[in-house]
């Protein structure tokens, strides 16, 4: 057999990836959301989480407990959904940035709030990820790796197979190994954290925008919190 069909047979016997892992990371993000002051969201306090569940419901009906089917309006919710995550957690981003230049502004509910949007910050990212790289987390079982769109990011498994035998044995050559929705989130966290790449990089455009961008709002928030409890520290 051809070792490309080989491998492909190994991805094929995990079967999909588990459904929960993205589910549990859409709600606390639509439930961070929902806990935002009212200042720094976009109309009523609920639209955004209903519009982010009932996206999530409509995918979990596609694929109820793993990911394995794919339709090309499932995989459009899939990427809109992640992209809701991260443009109105931008434009909260924004309101707090104009909210914490008011000098009257109460500090603790903001500093808070920004907590929330920073952790907004790598969910959001985290789903995006793992939606573009490889064509996505059905095709990364599904496809052979010939046949798969370019990767947007290499992780190190995908390299390790000429290493000593008890790594390489996990290596993404030799058993088939493909990154699950926790690699990525660990690759936004990292990104959100150093504000730069870690041990996973980017190789697309694309991808070194997108993380560009994250890395971006999240120095942002960081230094929004730092200058606002100096400021504190000064004012007391």
């Amino acid at each position: 057999m051809n070792p490309l069909d080989e491998e492909l047979d190994r991805r094929r016997s995990a079967t999909g990836e588990h459904r929960l892992p993205p589910t549990v990371a859409v709600v606390v993000a639509a439930a961070t959301y929902a806990l935002l002051p009212s200042s720094l969201q976009l109309g009523p306090r609920l639209i955004v989480p209903i519009v982010e569940l009932a996206l999530l419901l409509a995918l979990i009906a596609t694929n109820p407990r793993r990911m394995t089917r794919e339709t090309k309006w499932s995989r459009i919710v899939s990427v809109v959904q992640a992209a809701i995550v991260i443009v109105t957690n931008l434009v909260a981003l924004g309101l707090l940035i104009t909210t914490l230049m008011d000098p009257a502004a109460e500090g603790g509910s903001l500093l808070l709030a920004a907590l929330q949007i920073w952790s907004t910050n790598v969910i959001g990212f985290g789903l995006l990820y793992w939606e573009l790289d490889r064509g996505g987390p059905v095709a990364r079982r599904k496809l052979r790796r010939d046949a798969m769109p370019p990767a947007d990011w290499r992780f190190s498994q995908d390299e390790n197979d000429d290493a000593v035998r008890e790594v390489a044995v996990g290596a993404s050559k030799s058993s088939g190994w493909v990154p699950t929705f926790v690699d990525y989130l660990y690759l936004s966290l990292t990104n959100s954290s150093a504000f730069s790449p870690t041990d996973t990089m980017p190789l697309t455009s694309r991808a070194k925008m997108l993380m560009g961008l994250q890395a971006s709002a999240a120095l942002l928030t960081s230094l929004l919190v730092i200058a606002r409890a100096v400021g504190s520290l000064g004012g007391g």
